[in-house]
């Protein structure tokens, strides 16, 4: 299967990061963004590319050359002047000809089954097929409104709040038939979302917009490609990272209580400042910091220390008294979540 990826972008906005690099070349867990892209595509059944490269064309075609490292097979068509995101893909016309093509952009992060894309846009005959995600903060991104068959009925380009109809965005990831790029003009800029597909719909022609499962982001902002690294590396996008990159250490699986204590676990908003403010009550009482936050009583060893597998404590408390142990730990959490609350600034504790 064929795929044009949409590789021209400046990412200005990315600037504090990329500097001069092109967008699809700003790097995630140690590879670049469309080559990532590509995995994605060789994985899904699509190892014919063609990159529809501008800035910095040369930067991008150096790296991946013929496509033969990574599996594919590689053109490239450079565009001379802005064609629009629609004008880019039909400056590849040579290149898809009569098939039904994948349109993607080089410079997002996603995890999606695009073979199921391709086949659902086969099964209904479809003139294109858009992947649509769920998204809470929609403002940003173009929406599109479809009926109980997943057929496009209107789309609302970056809306305020007053708005908003839908949660479901364009990801700017299409199946395209070919007969419908005779629509996009030659040698002038043409986009997708602001002239083709409202041309489609007076038309009549189907649209079809699926939501998909699974992980997307356009890595648009320094703050979004920050967001996309700690998805990354904490598993939520699902990627492969670079054989020379080595993240940083696992969290520690949480350790078990300590035989015969009293255990009780308790939620939080922040780990690491509930402790803080716990361990400021308990300073003066001659608490120990070596290894989580430790009190040793005549009757009894108290330990809090955060859980590596979620937001929240353990309490521990080993007493040769049962009960005085269980009264101790309830008494700790009671503690922990009026301070939790912000209504413990005052709070005392006295074991």
């Amino acid at each position: 299967m064929k795929a044009v990826i949409m590789a021209g972008g400046m990412g200005t906005r990315l600037r504090p990061i990329s500097g001069d690099k092109p967008k699809p070349m700003v790097p995630l867990l140690g590879k670049p963004l469309m080559e990532h892209i590509l995995e994605l595509l060789r994985r899904e059944g699509f190892d014919e590319i063609c990159a529809a490269v501008r800035y910095r064309a040369g930067d991008i075609m150096a790296y991946f050359g013929d496509g033969s490292r990574f599996g594919v097979d590689m053109q490239y068509r450079v565009e001379e002047e802005p064609l629009g995101t629609a004008g880019a893909v039909r400056n590849c016309r040579d290149f898809y000809g009569d098939e039904d093509f994948l349109v993607i952009s080089g410079d997002a992060a996603c995890d999606f089954s695009l073979s199921r894309l391709m086949a659902e846009h086969k099964r209904r005959g479809a003139a294109v097929t858009l992947a649509l995600c769920r998204h809470s903060e929609p403002l940003s991104y173009g929406l599109a409104v479809t009926d109980g068959e997943d057929r496009i009925r209107s789309f609302v380009e970056k809306p305020d709040w007053g708005r908003v109809v839908t949660d479901l965005v364009n990801t700017g990831i299409y199946i395209i038939s070919p007969r419908i790029m005779a629509l996009v003009p030659e040698g002038r800029e043409f986009d997708f979302a602001k002239d083709l597909f409202p041309l489609l719909l007076q038309r009549g022609e189907l649209m079809l917009g699926l939501p998909m499962e699974g992980y997307w982001c356009d890595v648009g902002t320094p703050l979004s490609y920050y967001r996309c690294c700690a998805d990354a590396l904490e598993g939520r996008l699902k990627l492969s990272t670079a054989a020379d990159f080595v993240p940083g250490p696992d969290q520690a699986q949480d350790s078990p209580p300590p035989s015969g204590a009293e255990s009780l676990d308790c939620a939080c908003r922040s780990r690491a400042e509930l402790m803080g403010l716990l361990s400021e009550l308990l300073l003066d009482m001659g608490a120990d910091y070596s290894d989580g936050l430790q009190l040793d009583g005549p009757r009894f060893h108290l330990r809090i220390s955060p859980l590596a597998s979620r937001s929240a404590l353990r309490i521990s408390v080993a007493s040769q008294d049962a009960e005085f142990a269980r009264e101790l730990a309830l008494s700790a959490r009671d503690l922990a979540r009026a301070l939790d609350a912000g209504s413990g600034q005052d709070a005392a504790f006295s074991p």
